[in-house]
């Protein structure tokens, strides 16, 4: 689909910067608090998406407490009253997933939220859910340092790279609403303390892993559902790979 005119609010994050590089075929805008426009208060939204086809939202709650889901709940009901507003054909939200399998953590019910606003709003939607971010593992294994050990849970997990985010974004930005949620993941599976192992040797890095079901934000993870569910599609870069690009 050509001559569309995308707007990526958070187009200036780690997704949301790849995202408006890769569109760069359509008439693309950035739009953030540093343009004019503030989501939380809906200033210079109706502006920044006027004549908008797509309106991509990769903003993110500040926290990941108990004040997220009133993030999302205000930043959804703006986006989508100046999408209606504006007549945007399409609004596509980045999510996680198996959001809806971990009920402990507060952070992703208010993505749940996130997701049921949009479905249960005016404008035809997308939602792509993908799985942790290969960018995340090193704030993962600083939560739970402790002198030279890193406690974490054994919990199974999928990981991407950014930059395969953000092609699964633009690819669904480019084409018609999917009326539903397409769901992404990383080529391989780990366990979590294995996960950071590979981390931490790639890195040089001394600190030894010691598995702990209770430690961080995953210990609230029950089984494998942060793991691609049948049907997603994986990505290519592996961890290692990754590691090699990066380190």
């Amino acid at each position: 689909m050509q001559d569309m005119k995308i707007a990526v609010l958070g187009g200036t994050g780690l997704i949301g910067s790849q995202v408006v590089k890769l569109l760069h075929a359509h008439e693309t805008v950035s739009l953030s608090p540093s343009n004019g426009v503030d989501l939380l208060t809906g200033e210079g939204l109706d502006a920044g998406l006027k004549g908008a086809d797509v309106v991509v939202n990769l903003t993110n709650s500040p926290t990941f407490d108990e004040a997220s889901p009133a993030f999302f709940r205000t930043t959804m009901d703006n986006m989508l009253a100046a999408a209606t507003r504006e007549g945007v054909g399409h609004a596509v939200v980045l999510s996680i997933v198996g959001v809806d399998q971990v009920p402990d953590l507060a952070y992703y019910r208010a993505k749940v939220l996130q997701e049921d606003i949009l479905k249960a709003g005016p404008v035809p939607y997308s939602i792509v859910r993908v799985t942790q971010f290969y960018e995340f593992v090193n704030a993962i294994l600083s939560w739970t340092t402790d002198g030279d050990t890193v406690r974490l849970p054994a919990t199974p997990v999928q990981p991407m790279a950014s930059a395969d985010v953000a092609v699964a974004v633009a690819s669904v930005a480019a084409g018609t609403p999917l009326h539903g949620t397409r769901n992404y993941a990383g080529p391989e599976v780990f366990t979590l303390d294995e996960l950071g192992r590979i981390a931490l040797s790639a890195q040089g890095d001394p600190r030894e892993v010691v598995v702990d079901p209770t430690a961080g934000m995953f210990a609230a993870v029950k089984g494998d559902v942060l793991t691609g569910p049948a049907g997603s599609i994986l990505s290519a870069t592996t961890f290692r790979e990754w590691l090699a690009l990066t380190s």
